[in-house]
């Protein structure tokens, strides 16, 4: 009997045991089948969530390629990570369509604000629907601009970083879970080519922007809107400075390890500041032949952002390129950077040379001119010189290049 009566409570026990692992697996498997279905019904999803694969549209709080307020100057705030933005960005059409209205996407690299918001609110001022403003700044930066400003939630997402705790196996594919960290954008290093395709990719799926010109929060305006807009709409080549520099600073920070990819011969330096048009963007954005070699061999002494670009570009699209840059750049000083021009440098005889002191090619959809003109821009310019450049705005507007 006894043997009996411990055989019946050695089965409760095991019963019991057995209905309670059984209840833990079907929670499991609910909350799993919870989570595949949120997936695929394209629900709302946290930035938490990072997917292996990804498809054209966006699954979680991201912009669709035709999103009409991401055209008309909304928030360009997404969860996408660059993969997915990269991607997004590659299968955008490479020409604006016809009935659309061309635009300018004016692209800001910056350390923090931008010190001459000023002098380009009034540069942008009663030309709505031909620009389109991005920035790239770092997380900790300044305040939001007031909401009737140009600049007002036109940050594009620092680079989302996936740190996988948790990776969950399907049939169809691979969900990590992940918590998401901004990168840091450091000058000369690969970080500083990330954020400069990141604002190409941000600008494209805008599909009105037909050029797309990178600038600094030291850079300003050299005329008026109405001029640099057909300058660059009229142009039928990019501006991307590009030459062979015979000296240590040049070919002397090619590595051996590029080759076959990218040969000695073809290597190429440039000014980092560059204006292209739209189906070289998605040529940019698209690369992965050469982008993975410039970021892994591309390392201090050597600056990714002044050798990729003006190589990759003379290697592939030579002929769409006037190999030039548009935004002036004084290195008359020698030394490792421009000069940077204070308040008192500021004047009208330092504009005048910096607009009409240079002839070069300028190529338009009919014909080969050439321009007593050569820049829209410059740089740098210290936050001090914002009042003088102000007070010859005026004059600078009747300015005009050809």
């Amino acid at each position: 009997m006894k043997e009996t009566s411990k055989t019946r409570r050695g089965f409760r026990e095991w019963s019991f045991t057995m209905a309670t692992l059984l209840s833990c697996f079907s929670l499991i498997v609910f909350a799993f089948g919870s989570l595949v279905r949120l997936r695929f019904a394209k629900s709302s999803v946290t930035a938490d969530l990072c997917f292996a694969t990804h498809t054209l549209r966006s699954s979680v709080t991201g912009v669709a390629l035709a999103n009409p307020e991401y055209e008309a100057g909304g928030s360009l705030w997404h969860s996408m990570s660059d993969e997915e933005l990269l991607r997004r960005a590659s299968a955008v059409p490479r020409a604006v369509e016809s009935r659309r209205k061309a635009k300018v996407a004016f692209m800001f690299l910056t350390r923090g604000g931008i010190p001459f918001r000023v002098l380009w609110e009034r540069f942008f001022r009663g030309h709505d629907g031909l620009f389109s403003v991005y920035i790239h700044a770092s997380p900790d930066g300044e305040e939001e601009p007031p909401e009737d400003s140009v600049f007002y939630r036109r940050r594009i997402p620092s680079k989302v970083s996936c740190i996988c705790s948790l990776i969950i196996h399907t049939r169809r594919q691979t969900l990590p879970l992940c918590s998401s960290a901004p990168q840091p954008v450091e000058w000369g290093r690969p970080s500083m080519l990330d954020a400069e395709r990141r604002l190409l990719a941000n600008a494209l799926l805008d599909a009105s922007n037909e050029r797309f010109v990178l600038l600094s929060e030291s850079c300003i305006p050299l005329f008026d809107f109405p001029t640099v807009y057909d300058y660059l709409i009229g142009s039928a080549l990019s501006f991307v400075s590009s030459f062979d520099d015979p000296r240590k600073a040049g070919r002397g920070r090619y590595s051996r390890r590029m080759h076959p990819t990218v040969t000695s011969a073809e290597w190429r330096k440039g000014s980092q500041w560059f204006e292209v048009q739209r189906g070289l963007a998605v040529g940019i954005v698209s690369d992965r032949r050469y982008y993975p070699v410039f970021r892994e061999h591309c390392r201090p002494p050597c600056y990714v952002d002044e050798h990729y670009l003006p190589t990759v570009v003379a290697k592939l699209a030579p002929g769409l390129n006037a190999n030039r840059s548009v935004t002036w750049v004084d290195w008359s000083r020698g030394g490792s950077h421009p000069a940077t021009y204070k308040r008192r440098d500021v004047s009208l005889r330092l504009m005048e040379r910096m607009r009409s002191g240079s002839e070069c090619v300028y190529s338009s959809n009919n014909n080969r001119t050439t321009a007593s003109s050569c820049f829209l821009f410059a740089r740098k310019f210290e936050a001090s010189a914002l009042g003088r450049l102000l007070l010859i705005a005026d004059a600078a507007k009747r300015w005009n290049w050809h």
